[in-house]
């Protein structure tokens, strides 16, 4: 259903360190895969090893955390040619990223910062995308992160930035519905509002996860299980878009077994062939 025609890839789960052995000894019937890009770059040892016997076997998916398409530094030549010296490794159909900057002046922050919602940011991440997909020769998804503080220089809602930086760099969308929903609370605007804007056609991907609830505010911890009002927006989403579906579990993990069933709990809300 997407406008790029690329695959619907079915339900799958983020590839972690602990969950490597049972994937190869057991190989689960798992629909596909997703990696984080950083930790398969500037490395040659084990994990490239594990990385090359999973890909053998299941589709892989990129998505990364040090794009940082949203800073005003220039983009990280060195950065791209890993990545899409990656890319070509795993034959990945796509690769993503957040809609955030993560430093300045050669200083990482190991954090997804929030952007203005401005003119002038707008065309700047556009051109930023544009470059980076002309350089990687492959489509490039923004996901939209959680956040925790909203800029006064902002002169739209998130959803409507991230829709138009979709249409004018032609591009596609990781539509995190945790995030959606995270950010909802932390900043009391409506969920389904969110999802209303978004131009459905151009989300390529679905993310699902846990979050840990502070009290006065949520944070997207990645920390399962998934609670049932995120896994009816991931439904919906799901429906409307025809997304790929990754369930992220990033701390506390469970063992393979668990982690794969609470992905396939999207079935229940999505009707999803697996």
């Amino acid at each position: 259903m997407n406008r790029f025609s690329l695959p619907h890839l079915g339900i799958g789960v983020g590839l972690r360190t602990r969950h490597y052995q049972h994937i190869l000894e057991r190989e689960p019937a798992v629909d596909w895969f997703e990696i984080i890009s950083e930790n398969y770059l500037q490395t040659q040892g084990r994990p490239l090893y594990y990385l090359d016997r999973v890909a053998e076997r299941y589709p892989i998916v990129m998505h990364g955390v040090g794009l940082s398409i949203g800073s005003s530094a220039p983009l990280d030549g060195d950065y791209l040619r890993e990545l899409k010296a990656l890319h070509d490794r795993v034959r990945a159909p796509w690769l993503s990223d957040h809609l955030c900057w993560t430093g300045i002046a050669a200083q990482n922050t190991h954090d997804l910062l929030p952007l203005p919602y401005t003119e002038e940011a707008l065309w700047h991440v556009v051109q930023r995308v544009r470059e980076v997909q002309a350089f990687m020769d492959a489509p490039l998804l923004l996901e939209n992160p959680s956040t925790y503080l909203e800029l006064e220089d902002s002169i739209m809602p998130e959803w409507e930035f991230l829709s138009a930086v979709a249409r004018e760099a032609d591009c596609g969308l990781l539509l995190d519905v945790n995030n959606v929903y995270v950010s909802a609370f932390n900043h009391g605007f409506d969920a389904q509002t969110y999802l209303a804007g978004l131009p459905k056609d151009r989300i390529v991907q679905l993310h699902v996860s846990g979050h840990t609830h502070c009290g006065t505010h949520l944070v997207d911890t990645h920390i399962g299980p998934v609670i049932d009002p995120v896994w009816q927006l991931l439904g919906q989403a799901q429906r409307l878009s025809g997304a790929s579906v990754l369930l992220e579990w990033d701390a506390e993990i469970p063992d393979f077994e668990a982690t794969h069933a609470e992905a396939l709990r999207a079935r229940a809300y999505m009707g999803a062939r697996s």
